[in-house]
């Protein structure tokens, strides 16, 4: 079993892409005027519906710009995109529909391409589920109908299906109907049918069913699968038709059919229906075993330690396809299942400093770097978000308060004044959590701006507030007002809000990314296009907004037993009570909660916090914070507070660059340390350090179809990868000044000898790859945990 599983191949399948916008909407049937429609999209695989955007408001030609993608589980054979107009006290009203054949999605991919509107048809959308599924399985010359499967479910619930079985030819229509069966997706009909055939004057007989070809090239049986709705009229589900030709060979044909749409549909003009903006990429990738990616897997978690980082495979990759955002996101994955990521996109966000001249300018572009912690942020900033903005969303969803402040927009009745007031709450509320959300941050995306502070500090040593802007433009640009805006894109809410939501969040969504950023008010202000925007900003005291931004957040703040630092006179008490606390940047105990605070360590000098033998000092619960000067002895209220300060301390510290490999679990006294007897005071740690592991990062990334989709990536641009191999072995031959070439300039080439290197090596592990794609029997391919079933019909 275990050669099998190594030995399966996958085929897996994505679909990433936007629905802009649509124009020139015709008018639909019903009471909805053109001037009034209320528009939404969907996406559906085969007729089921997997994706729908939010309603847009009165408009022929609507902005939409959602975007979307999802994993597919299951084969398909069409992608349909449908335009709707929303009805209050009716069922939703077809506008047209652009549906793209699995085979012609590739013509469409990575490109935006306006595509015209077809009618929708009742008759002709067919509920196909999968290659097998949704078939009829009958026999003829009998036309014996046995047994459907996986037909679609009605308004959420198994249909009750019945089928009418048709010989249908010229002048000739004999239609015959089976039982209903109920509450049910796979129906077993078990009912037979007799039709007479036709025949000439010159007929002889030889067998009950043989009849003269031209009678049989004009013959069908006809099979409709249809819905029983009672009262309601008939749901249409699909048709097949067989040819009776196929009755001239002896035995009994049994085959499953595959349900098609009803051959006579009605045929509209659809000149006048509109179009919709399109931008897909759909991808289908055959996944070979794991053994198969090792040796590319293993060159690009090289990437972080290769020097100069331009010369390294993962940012090779990003170069060549710096045009395509979602071409880092698979190395984004596999440096962050392998704990990669970090020294990885620090080193391209000290590349991409190095070219940056302003502060005010710092990670403002759509580089590698940004690229690479959009995403980041995306994967592992879920939860963070789940637990800072969705409390306060759910808040603004349903309380539905009104807080339009465009004076064009206000609505009869409306006061401008309490809607100001309403939106200054949620504006506070929101900035609030997110300011004090720091503890709740995810360690790995505080290490990455931890980085990205110090590599801002080292960059522009005079700028005071780059520490800052260095990491608001992520957290509040390119992640929290993201979040706000599209609650429902990151799962915050379970449906897209209202319009009249969706538009309260837009505003809330630009105070906070305005008040989150640096820079001098008169240019934030400037950035407000509307005037009621410019208003409503500066009712806000900037100054105290930016101090909750620059305030560390606090991990932990408990009182503690502390052993006093170089006392020991007689009688003297060697444990004091104190107030010990842990922010982001500092560790420091009081005498009191919330006084002065007797000593501040910097946390970035903190170089081990461990446990303490309890023989040291003959108490338990101890533990040790070693840092640059004497170590720090602290004793917790009990071992599960003992366990958490310790967590705390090494979590805020594991990234410091002078973190101690070891350390002595005792202390040192009369001479000598008490646990290995050394008695040198400045003597190497007896007993390793503990290995700070990321906490609440739980990754379900599946590294083969990752590595997979960069093999993918790489081999479609081929030409580049030699266009970049060609200009390294230039620039290695003839050093010096040289003309400018328009060559070089597309691509990053610190070092052409390294970079040169690692591109033989690219080449090489990509041809074994390819070498393993052509041998390998696809027999074994599977669509993710179904078996693949051959196309039918079948016999």
């Amino acid at each position: 079993m275990a050669e099998e599983d190594d030995a399966r191949i996958r085929i897996l399948q994505s679909l990433r892409g936007k629905i802009c916008e649509a124009k020139n909407l015709g008018p639909v049937s019903g009471p909805n005027r053109q001037r009034d429609l209320c528009t939404f999209c969907t996406i559906s695989l085969d007729q089921e519906e997997v994706f729908r955007t939010k309603v847009f408001d009165k408009s022929v030609s609507p902005f939409y710009g959602e975007d979307f993608y999802f994993e597919i589980p299951r084969p398909f054979q069409c992608l349909s995109f449908y335009v709707y107009a929303k009805a209050v006290f009716q069922r939703d009203l077809p506008v047209g529909k652009v549906s793209i054949r699995k085979d012609d999605l590739c013509k469409y991919s990575g490109k935006e391409h306006w595509l015209s509107l077809q009618p929708v048809d009742p008759n002709s959308e067919v509920q196909v589920i999968s290659m097998k599924n949704n078939c009829i399985h009958f026999l003829v010359p009998l036309s014996r109908i046995i047994e459907c499967q996986e037909l679609p479910l009605i308004s959420g619930q198994n249909c009750d299906p019945y089928a009418t079985v048709s010989l249908v030819g010229p002048a000739r229509s004999d239609q015959k109907k089976t039982k209903v069966k109920k509450k049910t997706s796979n129906p077993h009909f078990e009912e037979t049918f007799f039709f007479e055939v036709t025949r000439s004057s010159s007929y002889s007989k030889k067998s009950h069913f043989q009849v003269e070809e031209e009678d049989i090239e004009k013959l069908e049986i006809k099979v409709d699968l249809w819905n029983n709705e009672n009262l309601a009229q008939d749901v249409f589900l699909g048709e097949t038709r067989v040819p009776v030709k196929i009755l001239q060979s002896d035995h009994v044909h049994k085959a499953w059919y595959l349900l098609q749409p009803k051959g006579n549909g009605s045929k509209s003009k659809s000149d006048d229906l509109g179009s919709l903006r399109l931008k897909l990429t759909y991808i289908e990738d055959t996944v070979l075993p794991s053994v198969c990616y090792t040796p590319l897997c293993n060159l690009l978690l090289k990437s972080p330690d290769v020097k100069p980082i331009s010369a390294s495979a993962a940012h090779i990759l990003g170069d060549i396809y710096r045009e395509r955002y979602e071409a880092v996101l698979p190395v984004v994955r596999l440096l962050l299942y392998h704990n990669r990521f970090v020294p990885f996109v620090s080193a391209v966000a000290a590349l991409e400093l190095d070219n940056t001249q302003e502060a005010n300018t710092i990670f403002r572009g759509n580089s590698l770097a940004t690229r690479c912690i959009d995403d980041m942020m995306k994967i592992v900033g879920k939860n963070y978000l789940a637990v800072t903005l969705k409390p306060v969303i759910d808040e603004i969803c349903e309380s539905n308060k009104t807080c339009e402040i465009d004076p064009i927009k206000l609505k009869e009745g409306d006061n401008v004044g309490v809607n100001k007031e309403n939106l200054q709450g949620y504006v506070h509320k929101v900035f609030s959590s997110i300011t004090q959300s720091s503890s709740s941050c995810p360690p790995l995306m505080c290490d990455v701006f931890r980085s990205l502070r110090q590599l801002a500090c080292k960059r522009f040593p005079a700028d005071p507030h780059v520490q800052y802007s260095a990491v608001s433009s992520f957290v509040f640009l390119r992640f929290f007002a993201v979040a706000v805006l599209s609650p429902h894109t990151f799962q915050l809410r379970s449906h897209h809000p209202e319009p009249e939501i969706s538009r309260t969040l837009t505003l809330i969504s630009k105070t906070i990314q305005t008040l989150g950023s640096w820079g001098s008010l008169s240019k934030k202000l400037s950035s407000f296009k509307e005037t009621y925007m410019y208003d409503f900003y500066k009712s806000f005291q900037e100054d105290k907004c930016i101090e909750k931004v620059k305030k560390p957040g606090v991990y932990s703040y408990r009182e503690v037993q502390k052993r006093a630092q170089g006392k020991k006179r007689i009688g003297k008490r060697t444990f004091n009570k104190r107030w010990l606390r842990v922010t982001s940047r500092e560790l420091s105990y009081h005498k009191h909660k919330g006084k002065e605070a007797l000593c501040v360590i910097n946390v970035k000098d903190i170089q081990a916090a461990e446990k303490l033998d309890e023989s040291a000092f003959n108490r338990k619960n101890m533990f040790q914070v070693v840092h640059s000067e004497k170590p720090l002895y602290v004793q917790a209220g009990n071992c599960v507070e003992a366990s958490e300060w310790l967590e705390v301390l090494g979590q805020v510290s594991r990234c410091n660059e002078g973190r101690l490999t070891t350390f002595h679990p005792s202390n040192y006294t009369s001479g000598a340390w008490q646990c290995c007897k050394n008695q040198s005071i400045n003597a190497p740690g007896c007993k390793p350090c503990t290995t700070t592991m990321l906490a609440n990062l739980q990754l379900d990334i599946d590294c083969d179809r990752e590595t997979e989709r960069i093999f993918s990536l790489l081999s479609s641009n081929d030409t580049k990868l030699q266009d970049m191999e060609d200009a390294c072995a230039s620039m290695a031959v003839y050093q010096g000044p040289q003309r400018e070439q328009e060559e070089y300039s597309k691509f990053t080439i610190q070092e052409p000898k390294e970079t040169f290197q690692t591109l033989k090596q690219l080449r090489n592990v990509m041809e074994e790859l390819q070498r393993q794609h052509i041998i390998r029997n696809d027999t074994t391919a599977q669509y993710g945990e179904q078996q693949i079933h051959p196309d039918l019909p079948t016999s």
